[in-house]
């Protein structure tokens, strides 16, 4: 499933966390039954009906989650699910170079809704920006049946090529990536794990090094994020999305590599 083209490196505020709950119950004191919670773990893809734009994204089974919007904004946290109840404290990103309608380049939000396991995902985002600016969305997304279809490391053993800026990115039989981007020689070099081998989602982590001109902010940062595998596109498509940090500010970057 292609996510959005090309990379974009974003600034970022600071990440609020929450653990991931997967079952839940009593202490048996009183005799009370357990509840199993629904799982968010899987591929989603569909809409923000406030916006109108197409929104995709990846949950891996730790609960973590990154989303992507149309329109290049991600907003990237830790679910929590109580039941068929999810929340999720995120935060949203402005693509590199860009900003949000009043000027700012992230910000913090929630994510609040209900799952039904291998089905459907049903989000309220309520968001604000570091400028103040109120933000929200409406989401209704779709399991997508590439998350059934597992993962492991010889499935993304491969080389690839960047859809929008040409970089190549060659990942080995044991997971280890490397690449390079001609435009702006940023070198690549990281590694990509399985998560959960009943889904294609994966882990990812990787830093760049000797990038020029504005990409220079990115040497020296340590990303990580998830990533997804699409075998039955035309090409093969690895779509990531990954945060990181640097001493004086935060990115996060989405790439879509497709087998060369």
């Amino acid at each position: 499933m292609q996510l959005l083209r090309g990379m974009i490196a974003i600034g970022a505020g600071a990440a609020l966390l929450l653990a991931c709950g997967c079952t839940s119950s009593d202490d048996g004191s009183s005799g009370g039954s357990s509840t199993t919670n629904a799982s968010p773990t899987g591929i989603w893809s569909g809409t923000d009906s406030v916006t109108g734009l197409a929104v995709a994204g990846y949950i891996d089974s730790g609960g973590q989650a990154d989303f992507v919007r149309a329109d290049g904004a991600v907003f990237i946290g830790p679910t929590q699910v109580s039941g068929d109840t999810l929340v999720a404290a995120v935060v949203g990103y402005a693509s590199f170079g860009n900003n949000f309608s009043d000027g700012s380049t992230y910000g913090l939000g929630t994510l609040n809704g209900t799952v039904t396991s291998g089905s459907t995902l049903t989000l309220t985002l309520t968001f604000t920006t570091n400028g103040g600016t109120a933000q929200s969305g409406s989401w209704s997304l779709s399991f997508s049946s590439l998350s059934n279809s597992g993962s492991s490391l010889a499935s993304v053993s491969a080389n690839y090529t960047d859809s929008a800026s040409g970089a190549t990115v060659s990942i080995n039989g044991d997971g280890v990536m490397s690449g390079q981007n001609a435009t702006n020689s940023c070198v690549l070099n990281g590694s990509i794990s399985v998560s959960d081998a009943s889904y294609d989602v994966y882990a990812v982590s990787f830093t760049y090094e000797d990038c020029t001109g504005s990409y220079a902010v990115l040497n020296g940062v340590q990303f990580t994020g998830l990533a997804a595998f699409n075998g039955t596109s035309s090409p093969a498509q690895l779509s990531i999305v990954v945060s990181g940090a640097s001493s004086s500010s935060k990115y996060a970057l989405v790439l879509d590599l497709n087998v060369s």
